[in-house]
């Protein structure tokens, strides 16, 4: 926001230095606009000082869109221009008072700072999600509009809105004025306005007012028609003053049940986005990062912890995040560890999932992730396709453990590889079995694997 006196000033003489050029006229220039200066910015409105009554019919009849123009091409916002002369400040201050009266909307809908590009992490299932919104936050209102997200409950939808908002405000905008809110907010606002606690005009000149607009979750809007009517209203005026709009959904536009057609096909003009179920690999980044955030040690954390946390709850990063807080809370405050072991990590989750399920699935799981710590190996290499010679290697490593450290037939076994049959499993365990009667490397591995899985 711009606000000290330098700052004003420095913002008049730029909008001057324009109209000069533009104007193209210097005795006029000269006469009505060279010893002009803003007095006061007050939210929407400047007031301009200019040196006499003729000087202010002139601007209002003749220059007044142009300059207009020109304070919006310097601020990049939309601001009302009013002219008085030094003898009318006292009243043209009292005018703006009246015209810019302060309302509050949406008091507990603010941008979260934590949300930021910085900690977001970025992976296959993301990434086109992630990029859309960066390019958008680097050029609001000049790419995509709308930008809209939608993916499954708990999967970063939330958190790429905030971080929208946090880089136009401090790295490509700052000052500009960015409103986010829910759909259920938005119909709360609505329902005080139709009771008449609240006027209508005013709530839409306060939203078409801000600069980005940040609509999460618009899927609550769905059967709520005059809702819709009032933010069709509020839509059309944002895009057609080139003003972003982010907007996120739990399904693609075309598949919004309850939503009207107008609405739904100009959520469409934009760029549409989704945003999958993680993989892996992002699962455990976004781990690491949790523990350091928190101020422990990753050498204090068991990898095989890691791993197995990013395979059971991958569905959901929200559901992730809050397993692993779980975790810390438990092995710090009430274990009072500073290792955080495979032992503890199944205790403090075994309430969130069934115990038998998750033996069986702890034990293949762990050995795939310590085998493939082991190599230098991501699990997802072990478990994929590809078939070069340490990858392969490590993948019979792990699958021969697997076959001799649990009870996991066959079948399941290929199942935890990416759905390998029986046939190609036991081949697999075969040639470890060969190659343990004659090569001392191999036998020193299988050694050193079971060590690490604490198997003898």
């Amino acid at each position: 926001m711009i606000s000290s006196i330098s700052e004003i000033a420095m913002l008049w003489q730029k909008v001057l230095a324009k109209l000069e050029q533009k104007l193209g006229e210097k005795q006029i220039f000269d006469a009505f606009f060279a010893n002009s200066y803003i007095y006061e910015i007050n939210n929407e409105t400047i007031v301009v000082v200019v040196n006499s009554a003729v000087a202010i019919t002139l601007m209002n009849n003749k220059y007044k869109d142009l300059i207009v123009e020109t304070v919006g091409e310097i601020t990049q916002s939309h601001f009302n221009v009013v002219f008085v002369q030094e003898s009318d400040i006292a009243k043209s201050k009292d005018l703006t008072q009246t015209n810019t009266k302060k309302v509050e909307y949406f008091k507990d809908a603010k941008i979260n700072p934590d949300s930021t590009f910085d900690n977001f992490v970025m992976g296959n299932f993301n990434r086109e999600a992630g990029q859309a919104s960066l390019m958008i936050a680097a050029n609001p209102g000049r790419m995509f509009n709308p930008l809209f997200i939608y993916s499954n409950s708990g999967l970063g939808k939330t958190h790429l809105m905030h971080a929208i908002g946090n880089y136009i405000s401090k790295v490509t905008k700052p000052g500009a004025k960015i409103l986010y809110f829910t759909a259920e907010d938005f119909v709360e606002e609505y329902i005080k306005y139709v009771k008449g606690e609240k006027e209508a005009e005013s709530l839409k000149e306060y939203v078409t007012s801000f600069d980005v607009l940040l609509l999460d979750d618009v899927q609550f809007l769905a059967n709520k028609v005059k809702t819709q009517e009032f933010f069709f209203y509020i839509y059309e005026k944002m895009i057609n003053n080139n003003k972003q709009v982010v907007i996120t959904a739990d399904k693609q536009p075309s598949e919004l049940n309850g939503i009207e057609d107008r609405l739904v096909t100009r959520f469409s003009k934009g760029l549409t986005v989704n945003i999958q179920k993680p993989d892996q690999e992002t699962c455990v980044e976004i781990l690491k990062k949790k523990i350091v955030s928190s101020g422990l040690d990753l050498n204090n954390v068991d990898p095989s912890v890691i791993y197995f946390y990013a395979d059971k709850f991958s569905n959901n990063i929200r559901e992730l995040e809050g397993a692993f807080t779980r975790l810390i809370f438990y092995a710090v405050k009430l274990k009072q560890s500073s290792l955080i072991t495979m032992d503890i990590a199944v205790e403090a989750v075994q309430n969130l999932v069934g115990m038998e399920k998750m033996d069986g699935q702890l034990s293949g799981t762990k050995i795939i992730n310590v085998t493939a710590d082991y190599y230098n190996l991501a699990p997802s290499q072990l478990t994929g396709k590809i078939r070069t010679g340490q990858i392969a290697l490590a993948r019979h490593m792990a699958m021969y453990l697997i076959r001799y450290n649990t009870d996991l037939p066959l079948k399941k076994i290929g199942e935890l590889f990416g759905g390998k049959d029986h046939t190609t499993v036991m081949n697999a365990i075969e040639k470890v079995e060969k190659e343990l009667k004659t090569n001392t490397q191999v036998k020193e591995a299988v050694s050193e694997l079971e060590k690490r899985l604490k198997i003898k």
